[in-house]
């Protein structure tokens, strides 16, 4: 299997990690250091909904079509999940806890550390932006993607990352709840209902009905990812639109936004070391490593939206989805850089086993003595 190095997903390209001089193309250096394909679409997005918001009964209608559209995402989400592959995660608990808890508990701790030790670096509206990121599950695509290209262990992987999102849709609002204390609002409690009744129903709903429904998805797959990028482009056009109506991008100067990379940069950076060296403290084996890194370091853009879009109303809606948007794009590129770095090690370790081998074979038709200092 080979897979797209920056999108995390197979592509039929055969990549090489050890060339002594690896080709700089044109086409390879802007894949490198440009947004993935998806991104661009949501900043396009994002510039539309800026020019031409929707307002009036067209805003109604697209409020209507976003929840329309969340629902119908979801529910494709359930029909795609093999129940048989989310319980297989069962083999090898150790890992997938760790996992779940470098997602779900590391994540919310660490966000909350920064921003009582640096609480006026970003505004209030900013750092709900940051502790929204920290409550999400983890990627499907891009942590499997990641951990095929560094050699780790795929199938735990899998296991991993769909245990992460279907948890997250229930795990998610509630930590939103207790870290943002939106239980404090008269609607607090009755959004966590929302999105589990806007979400989790169709997605229950789409897993029930697999058996019938699973073969036909698995065989239009385009139509499926359409529908899919399609109700996360229309969730974010009907978000901004609010947020542009009330005036949204005069609460942040762009310093602000350099101080939100930063802030994502200490986050990503501080959770891959901690699970990097947590991984190696435990002396796990060297798959399930990178498992431990490349799920517990996602953060699912693709969950992210539709949550934010139930949970925030008005302009807050797009608030949150500045941090999470930005923390996509970072994570995507810092660990195509690490996932390339393992893939690289393991190549390293097995032309020095291979010469190894050479040496011992071309000594013994020698007859020579077999050198064990080695």
């Amino acid at each position: 299997m080979t897979v797209n190095v920056l999108r995390g997903v197979p592509d039929g390209r055969r990549i090489s990690y050890h060339d002594d001089k690896p080709h700089f193309h044109c086409e390879y250096v802007m894949n490198r250091f440009l947004p993935d394909r998806f991104t661009q679409l949501l900043i396009g997005t994002v510039l539309l909904a800026t020019l031409f918001p929707a307002t009036g009964s067209f805003e109604h209608f697209m409020h209507l079509a976003s929840n329309a559209a969340i629902s119908l995402l979801f529910f494709l989400h359930g029909a795609k999940l093999s129940r048989e592959a989310a319980l297989s995660g069962l083999k090898q608990p150790r890992l997938h806890l760790l996992t779940l808890g470098s997602t779900f508990i590391l994540f919310p701790l660490l966000g909350l550390a920064l921003k009582s030790v640096v609480p006026d670096l970003l505004t209030p509206q900013l750092w709900m932006g940051v502790l929204f990121v920290c409550t999400l599950s983890s990627t499907v695509q891009s942590s499997i993607g990641f951990t095929s290209i560094a050699r780790g262990n795929v199938p735990a992987a899998i296991c991993g990352a769909t245990a992460s999102n279907l948890l997250g849709i229930v795990i998610t609002p509630l930590l939103v709840t207790l870290l943002l204390h939106r239980h404090h609002e008269a609607n607090g409690l009755s959004q966590v209902l929302s999105i589990l009744l806007q979400l989790l129903l169709p997605f229950v709903l789409g897993n029930l009905m697999r058996r019938w429904i699973g073969e036909w998805i698995n065989r239009h797959k385009v139509i499926v990812n359409v529908v899919d990028r399609g109700g996360i482009l229309l969730s974010v056009y009907a978000a901004f639109s609010v947020a542009v109506a009330q005036g949204v991008w005069h609460l942040f100067p762009p310093g602000q936004l350099a101080l939100l990379v930063l802030v994502n940069a200490v986050l990503l950076g501080a959770v891959l070391l901690i699970t990097t060296f947590g991984a190696r403290a435990l002396k796990m084996p060297r798959g399930d490593e990178i498992v431990l890194v490349f799920c517990g370091s996602k953060k699912s853009l693709a969950s992210g939206i539709p949550i934010a879009s139930v949970l925030f109303a008005g302009s807050g809606a797009a608030v949150v989805l500045l941090p999470i948007m930005l923390f996509h794009q970072m994570q995507l590129m810092l660990c195509a850089v690490l996932a390339r770095r393992y893939a690289a090690q393991l190549d390293g370790v097995e032309a020095a086993e291979a010469a190894d081998a050479a040496e011992v074979a071309a000594a013994g038709k020698a007859g020579a003595p077999l050198a064990t200092s080695r």
